[in-house]
C-alpha cells in the first residue's frame, strides 16, 4: 500500500536538492558554486493509527500528523 494520507490526500512529491561547493564570500572565500542537482522525495509525516469512523467502526489507516493535530480524525 502506498503511503497516502486517508484524510488530506497528502502523498510523496519529487524535488531536487542543490549541492554547492566552496566557501561563502561572507566567510572569506570566493563564493559558492553549484556542482550538481540531486533528485529526492519529500515525504509527508504519516502515522499509522487506529481511527474511529463516524459509523462507530475502528480501522487502522495512514493519517498525516497535520490532520491529527487539526482534529480531523478521532483516535480509537
Amino acid at each position: 500500500m502506498s503511503r497516502i494520507c486517508s484524510v488530506t490526500g497528502k502523498r510523496p512529491v519529487k524535488g531536487r536538492r542543490i549541492h554547492r561547493s566552496g566557501l561563502t564570500k561572507k566567510s572569506g572565500g570566493i563564493g559558492t558554486h553549484v556542482t550538481k542537482c540531486v533528485k529526492r522525495t519529500f515525504r509527508p509525516n504519516l502515522q499509522h493509527i487506529r481511527v474511529k469512523l463516524p459509523s462507530g467502526q475502528v480501522k487502522r489507516m495512514w493519517v498525516s500528523a497535520k490532520a491529527i493535530k487539526a482534529g480531523k480524525v478521532v483516535k480509537a
